[in-house]
């Protein structure tokens, strides 16, 4: 006869664990954990179902924020945990201090447990950004026995821990941060929301490589994960969703960081300016399923030492597979040093966007502005051929939110009411506004007038090359 197999289960509340442990990790009580059989677990009373009912539809409730309920696939679902990450100071804690309030305004409990500021610290913030803290239920957050207590008394709609990474359970003999510790109270909090059908947020400190928590430690086992990051310097924040077994992945919701808190914002807004210079021309990539209006721009300055490339916000290869092709088609860019970013700080890497940067990159390098109230959309290969993208009348309605009335494309592209399209095979075609002239190329070529001037049958190759394509 084999070995009967044994389990460890809370008679409580039935979580099963790994090993004995003196309180159960799921509903924080004493002396609960025994031996069972498997046999008798298999009988011991478990309801087996059907697995869709009517009615099984998930629930979801609005945090107040429109775009933070649209990345989170309609809002919070009762029973589920989603993890808030980003870097310190970043504001995970006034989003989460936000949310809490605004579920709370609209009746449901709400517990809060902070592990990295005391009670008074709270209240402080609460008050700074005009948040009625009254209804807020707050716990220490330091002990994970204490919060899983305070959880079963209280039973919130919303357990909020800010963070997981100082949460610490006794019965694991590591200091709070490390991955046992965060993997273990990560697993009684999993476990606490689906036994009582609590929501519960985390947040959750990135590492100097940009992982949540260390390598791959809460991913797994949540079924949210959110990534709030940003420029502290601009104010302008990115809620971003990863993995979302409740929704799609990849939105994206644009907040605001005020003296008041934070802000749901239109980015295009602050991402593209009423009037271009020169080096500016507008794109229209997609975050997630939302597309933007962003402003790219671009500096070429003439040098006599070995070109730079440095880029901000925007892809560096794309950025010099871009500028090679704009030497192919006659634009002085090569022997230049050159520069470029996005507006607002956001990270653009859409392949949608290479063609606003040609034209950023050929304005800048003859000082001429892109046409009035023109968008740029096309993806530019190796041949300088321009490629169509997915999801054009999205782009299209969101560029004519943002005042644009003309938009350079590939062939085929239909437009709509309000926008024009000018189709565009080549990158060169999108260009002919530029028009280079005969002394800018000089000046990015390091070659004085007069010394064109006076060459005339034995002129250099290049000069001649130059002469033939009309500059």
């Amino acid at each position: 006869m084999g070995k009967v197999r044994t389990l460890l289960v809370c008679r409580d509340c039935g979580q099963q664990l790994a090993r004995w442990a003196g309180r159960c990790p799921g509903c924080g009580g004493w002396g609960t954990i025994e031996e069972r059989a498997a046999t008798e677990m298999a009988a011991g009373g478990v309801e087996v179902t059907v697995l869709v009912h009517d009615g099984d539809e998930d629930q979801r409730v609005s945090t107040g924020f429109a775009g933070v309920d649209r990345v989170l696939g309609g809002g919070l679902v009762p029973g589920s945990v989603a993890l808030l990450a980003g870097e310190p100071g970043i504001g995970k804690s006034t989003l989460l201090l936000h949310v809490v309030a605004n579920l709370s305004a609209a009746g449901l409990s709400c517990l809060l447990a902070s592990g990295e500021e005391s009670r008074g610290q709270v209240a402080s913030r609460a008050r700074r950004l005009g948040v009625d803290g009254a209804s807020v239920s707050f716990v220490p957050g330091r002990e994970l026995p204490s919060v899983v207590a305070a959880a079963h008394t209280s039973r919130p709609f919303l357990l909020a821990v800010d963070s997981v990474q100082t949460l610490r359970d006794p019965d694991s003999g590591q200091v709070p941060g490390g991955p046992a510790q965060v993997r273990s109270c990560a697993d009684a909090l999993v476990g606490l929301a689906k036994a009582l059908g609590i929501a519960v947020v985390l947040t959750g400190h990135v590492t100097k490589d940009g992982d949540v928590a260390g390598p791959r430690t809460l991913e797994h086992a949540v079924d949210v994960v959110l990534t709030f990051d940003g420029d502290p310097r601009s104010g302008l924040r990115m809620l971003t969703g990863g993995k979302n077994r409740f929704g799609a992945e990849g939105e994206v919701a644009w907040l605001e960081m005020t003296a008041r808190g934070l802000h749901e914002i239109d980015p295009s807004d602050v991402l593209v300016s009423n009037q271009l210079e020169p080096g500016a021309a507008v794109a229209l990539p997609r975050a997630g399923r939302r597309a933007l209006a962003v402003e790219v721009q671009a500096l070429v300055a003439p040098t006599q030492g070995p070109p730079r490339r440095h880029v901000t916000g925007l892809d560096p290869r794309r950025f010099h597979l871009v500028a090679a092709v704009l030497e192919r088609a006659s634009i002085p860019v090569g022997r230049a040093d050159l520069f470029g970013a996005s507006a607002g700080g956001i990270r653009v890497d859409d392949p949608a966007c290479d063609l606003a940067l040609a034209a950023a990159l050929a304005s800048a390098a003859t000082e001429r502005p892109p046409p009035e109230a023109s968008a740029f959309v096309g993806e530019v290969g190796l041949t300088g051929v321009v490629r169509g993208v997915a999801a054009m009348p999205a782009r299209l309605s969101v560029a004519r939110a943002a005042g644009i009335r003309t938009v350079f494309a590939a062939p085929g592209t239909e437009g709509i009411d309000g926008v024009r399209i000018v189709p565009v095979h080549h990158a060169k075609e999108a260009l002919t506004w530029a028009g280079a002239s005969r002394r800018r190329v000089e000046r990015a070529e390091g070659v004085r007038s007069t010394d064109l001037n006076e060459q005339s049958n034995g002129r250099p190759e290049w000069a001649k090359r130059r002469s033939d394509l009309g500059f």
